[in-house]
């Protein structure tokens, strides 16, 4: 971050120092030296937080966090909130089910009541978080915004490193990289 006279710089934007006005290219392409100059300063950038966990650092840089008590009953309630708005889309199914006898695909009930164990794993392990920080660890984790894929979505694999576009047709020979036609 620059700064000038006590003020930050932006690097795209035009300023005015001493009755000259610089262009808003000027940060970036001029030297350290130049900009010194004029009595530009280079400083680093202030720490970055989460504000969804906690307030800002204080004095001594140590983060402010939020109240964990809070947070909990924030995170569970947002849970539970992700959780109803995967299922309401298909709730029609259960209510057709119940009013004229027109049976809910088996894969679509097995997906809603994963949802629902998803939900109420997450639930179970925000309540078990001892303190704000392992809360936070686990919301930002790898786990927590995955939810199970609906029955009209499959899970996306990811590509098998051995495929080389080549498929077979089926003798055993090779039929050639495939291009989005027919093989």
């Amino acid at each position: 971050m620059f700064v000038l006279d006590g003020k930050p710089l932006s690097p795209d934007r035009a300023f005015t120092h001493n009755g000259i006005q610089y262009p808003k290219n000027w940060l970036r392409l001029t030297t350290l030296a130049e900009k010194e100059a004029i009595g530009i300063t280079e400083v680093p950038d202030p720490p970055t937080w989460d504000q969804r966990f906690a307030w800002g650092y204080d004095a001594d840089g140590h983060l402010i966090w939020k109240d964990h008590a809070e947070l909990v009953t924030l995170w569970i309630s947002n849970t539970r909130q992700t959780a109803n708005s995967l299922l309401t889309p298909t709730d029609w199914m259960v209510v057709r089910e119940a009013d004229n006898g027109t049976t809910v695909n088996p894969d679509w009930k097995m997906w809603r009541e994963a949802v629902r164990l998803a939900a109420n794993e997450k639930v179970l392990h925000i309540g078990t978080t001892n303190d704000t920080p392992d809360l936070a660890a686990y919301i930002t984790g790898g786990t927590y915004n995955v939810w199970p894929n609906d029955p009209d979505h499959p899970p996306v694999v990811a590509d098998d490193p051995a495929d080389d576009g080549v498929v077979s047709d089926g003798d055993g020979e090779d039929a050639g990289p495939v291009s989005g036609g027919t093989v």
